[in-house]
């Protein structure tokens, strides 16, 4: 191998003159010139199919974007600063922040909002958009129609029920799911606020709110604590949730 210094005084001297009768045969492959490496997708970027497809926003839904302001980050050392988008309709008032690259421009005549971003060949950016996108989609639907989760109980003997218990309650009137699913005592969940939870039937449990996440976290707190298992089929089954069943292992 060849000092740096030698190998730029070669590849002058290789400028100038025929390589063949400058350097020994096996040293000219070396100093060729490759060819250059082919890319791995020469497409251009596009923007982002859920970001650029405006949203409609029923009649009764109203949007207001606040004045910038900057949080605390405990994650990071940077002083970013946000916008709040609050989403107001006859079901309550969501917010939900947004950064500052992302801006949202509503047409009340045609009831659309549209979502664009600064700069598209920014990776952050192109994965915040559609995010953000999907995010005020979800509250939109929420404020205006609200979200459901219905809850299966499968099993010999699971019950669920809503009763109300004074000496826990966290906020007037706060409910709580009661589950018999076959320990030595009732398991009691207390329902977040803003939330309204029923049982149609004794296993099924109707979750109601208009934060998508809540609702599907609170789901997720039940279901917990009888996970479907794949050889009975019992547990807590979510929505259209399913599984497969497997056969029993014999010695």
């Amino acid at each position: 191998m060849l000092a740096p210094s030698r190998g730029k005084v070669l590849e002058r001297a290789l400028a100038t003159t025929n390589a063949a009768s400058t350097l020994p045969a096996f040293l000219v492959p070396a100093f060729q010139t490759a060819a250059p490496r082919r890319q791995f997708s020469n497409t251009s970027s596009r923007p982002s199919k859920l970001g650029r497809t405006p949203i409609s926003i029923p009649p009764g839904v109203e949007l207001a974007v606040g004045e910038p302001f900057v949080r605390k980050d405990l994650t990071t050392y940077l002083k970013i600063p946000k916008r709040t988008v609050t989403i107001s309709g006859p079901l309550g008032k969501l917010g939900l922040e947004i950064p500052p690259y992302l801006n949202i421009n509503f047409d009340e005549a045609t009831r659309r909002a549209v979502l664009s971003i600064e700069d598209n060949k920014a990776k952050q950016q192109m994965e915040m958009w559609g995010t953000t996108w999907a995010y005020l989609n979800r509250h939109i639907i929420g404020v205006s129609e609200g979200h459901t989760a219905v809850l299966r109980l499968v099993g010999v003997g699971y019950r669920a029920m809503v009763e109300e218990r004074p000496k826990k309650e966290e906020y007037p009137n706060q409910k709580f799911v009661c589950l018999k699913l076959g320990y030595t005592h009732k398991i009691e969940l207390p329902v977040p606020f803003g939330m309204k939870v029923s049982t149609p039937q004794p296993t099924r449990i109707l979750l109601e709110g208009i934060n998508r996440e809540e609702v599907m976290s609170f789901a997720a707190r039940i279901r917990r604590w009888r996970v479907p298992e794949p050889y009975k089929g019992k547990g807590i089954f979510v929505n259209d949730e399913t599984i497969k069943l497997k056969q029993k292992k014999i010695k």
